[in-house]
């Protein structure tokens, strides 16, 4: 079995572990074990003698500790095992521009599928790497399994060389991250880990210490039916009312039309009859102020349609779904300060950021890890032009390396 991070990427990214936010069940697709399974045998290949699968599709492991020091903190590695349900993950045929000489690069699965310089000029930072790409019908898959991929690869260097030195370190892959349920099941005392770190950014050299802080909102529209026949001044259609809602949100408030540190209502699904309607959204934000205003926006705008229809009513209900990890991380700032150091050590100049999403680490933050999020090296995530450099990933692997021994040595 070949072992570099590539080989490694290679094999998981042709295992579809798509999550189903529809499913009610942990994971929401038994489909994600099979990736779960592959990652146990592995990882107790190369000597974690504890790795394990549990009934929620978890994978644990422990790298033990080899160094003289009690008191090293532990520390785990994290990568969500799942890909998005935004596009197919099914039969993903990874193709390989070997050193990449710059340009387009035009996939295979149809000529509209191109990476373009200009719309990812990231690009112009990789001529000469070897990047990876799906053939344009499905995701990739870097998100994340080039994060799982670089832990693997990362556990195989510290158990195969001693003499790098350092302390415990635990490994957890989840299930049903893209859905935002990938640690609603971590046993957190079983794992005993005092920091923690996700592989789930981008750009290499990044290190992240704010997510945004997220809501889903769920309007249920009752209208008024009857038969078209006889509806003059007595339909209220829901599908109606639902659509005016939804053309009333403000233009410059939405996904692509914000940037940096703006906040966004986004409407994810919508479905109903004559009858019944419902519209999901999502709601971020980097403070919670912000998370607060945008809500009410959407409420006072849900009102003021259903005003126009007197027979008609809604609910409006809210679900906290996680929150920005910043605020748990100013209180260690030594997880990012190392993380920096790290990156410097493997050769790149640190570059702190924020995301415009969330991560396991969000969640975990609160639930007593702090966790900071280190890049794996993908681009175009959720689409068919997701890409990755297999230089990126090597260069997240000798982070990894380096954050092991930070830890001991500062201990």
């Amino acid at each position: 079995m070949t072992t570099t991070v590539t080989d490694r990427f290679l094999r998981y990214v042709v295992i579809d572990t798509q999550s189903n936010a529809a499913s009610s069940t942990q994971p929401s697709t038994e489909k994600q074990k099979n990736l779960g399974r592959l990652l146990v045998e592995e990882l107790l290949a190369i000597g974690v003698s504890d790795a394990h699968l549990d009934e929620y599709g978890y994978v644990y492991g422990t790298i033990p500790s080899n160094t003289s020091k009690s008191n090293v903190p532990v520390i785990c590695f994290c990568s969500h095992m799942d890909t998005a349900p935004d596009f197919s993950g099914t039969s993903v045929r990874p193709q390989i521009v070997s050193k990449y000489r710059g340009g387009d690069i035009q996939l295979p699965g149809g000529s509209r599928q191109v990476i373009r310089v200009s719309e990812h000029p990231v690009l112009g930072d990789l001529i000469g790497n070897d990047i990876i790409t799906s053939d344009g019908t499905t995701l990739l898959g870097a998100d994340d399994k080039a994060g799982i991929a670089e832990i693997m690869s990362a556990a195989e260097v510290l158990i195969n060389n001693p003499d790098i030195k350092h302390g415990t370190i635990r490994i957890l892959f989840t299930t049903d991250e893209e859905i935002g349920r990938g640690v609603d099941k971590v046993d957190l005392k079983k794992l005993g880990a005092d920091v923690g770190y996700t592989m789930d950014g981008e750009t290499a050299g990044t290190v992240e210490d704010e997510t945004f802080s997220a809501d889903a909102a769920e309007i249920t529209i009752e209208g008024v039916a009857i038969h078209p026949g006889f509806a003059y001044g007595k339909m209220e259609n829901a599908i109606k009312i639902a659509s005016s809602i939804v053309d009333r949100l403000p233009k410059d408030m939405a996904p692509e039309t914000t940037k940096g540190r703006q906040g966004f209502i986004h409407p994810i699904a919508i479905s109903g009859i004559m009858e019944k309607a419902s519209i999901s959204f999502i709601i971020r934000d980097f403070t919670e102020e912000g998370l607060g205003s945008q809500e009410t926006l959407l409420q006072n705008i849900t009102k003021e349609v259903i005003a126009r229809y007197p027979g008609s009513n809604y609910t409006f209900t809210v679900r906290e779904q996680y929150r920005n990890m910043k605020v748990v991380l100013d209180r260690h700032p030594e997880i990012v300060d190392y993380a920096c150091e790290a990156i410097r050590r493997a050769g790149m100049t640190p570059v702190r950021g924020s995301i415009r999403g969330g991560t396991d680490g969000s969640r975990l933050s609160f639930m007593g890890l702090p966790c900071a999020n280190i890049f794996a090296g993908g681009h175009a995530f959720h689409s068919p032009l997701e890409f990755i450099s297999s230089q990126d990933m090597e260069k997240a692997v000798r982070t990894i390396v380096e954050l092991a021994k930070l830890w001991e040595e500062r201990a």
